[in-house]
């Protein structure tokens, strides 16, 4: 019960009211909520930006007939994935053979050894892309899945409070027990608010993921291709 008999009518009440263990717990949660929100709101900035420069990459990608050319143009972009990745492969290949690239009555093609150090190099840089972008998603997890532990967490300590209230007044009347359960009833809902959210992002930021990696793996075999029908490889 509130201060001077009062009855709590809001959940602002029952927080206020609630004992120290629960608002540990709604703390917790309430912090938990923030990260999560803060990774979701930052992860969707960062896919939109990644579009933004893949539709640049490849724009540029398609408007040169030839691979330095491409290779000049889209250096000159702002730093991403794609351009990172091809220049690995460029940067490798010209160890490899330097001044090819610019010298096509010097080229040499790849030894089979060559060529899989090549394939080797840039599945390299696709799985370091891949974790860098899947960076902080694995915290979407967490929050989604201690969330509704800690709401239960809660729920019991809320319970075990409201037991314990009706023991010492010797009453088990409905106005009694009722702010025990709703401070109970507070922390699962706490819980439920901070995992939900997070799990559907966690899913969906997966599946981006994929996706993500699927297309810069492709982009690597177009890549290969593109080197091999230049005489490169």
């Amino acid at each position: 019960m509130m201060q001077g008999g009062a009855v709590p009518t809001s959940a602002i009440d029952l927080i206020r009211i609630a004992s120290p263990e629960t608002q540990i717990v709604l703390a917790i949660c309430a912090l938990f909520s923030l990260a999560a929100w803060f990774i979701i709101g930052f992860k969707l900035w960062q896919f939109r930006r990644l579009n933004r420069q893949a539709d640049r990459f490849f724009g540029e990608m398609e408007r040169s007939t030839r691979l330095n050319e491409a290779y000049n143009a889209v250096m000159k972009l702002p730093a991403s994935p794609y351009n990172r990745l091809l220049r690995e492969a460029i940067s490798f290949y010209d160890e490899l053979r330097p001044g090819a690239l610019r010298n096509e009555a010097a080229r040499e093609t790849l030894t089979p050894t060559q060529l899989e150090a090549l394939k080797m190099v840039l599945s390299k840089e696709v799985a370091a892309e891949r974790d860098l972008l899947g960076h902080y998603i694995p915290w979407l997890a967490t929050v989604g899945s201690v969330g509704p532990l800690l709401g239960l967490l809660g729920t019991t300590i809320g319970v075990i409070n409201a037991f314990t209230g009706i023991a010492t007044r010797g009453s088990g009347n409905l106005a009694a027990v009722a702010p025990g359960v709703a401070e109970a009833l507070v922390a699962t809902f706490a819980g439920l608010a901070a995992a939900i959210p997070a799990v559907i992002a966690y899913n969906l930021f997966v599946n981006r993921v994929r996706l993500f990696t699927g297309e810069l793996e492709g982009f690597a075999n177009e890549l290969i291709g593109t080197m091999a029908r230049e005489g490169l490889l």
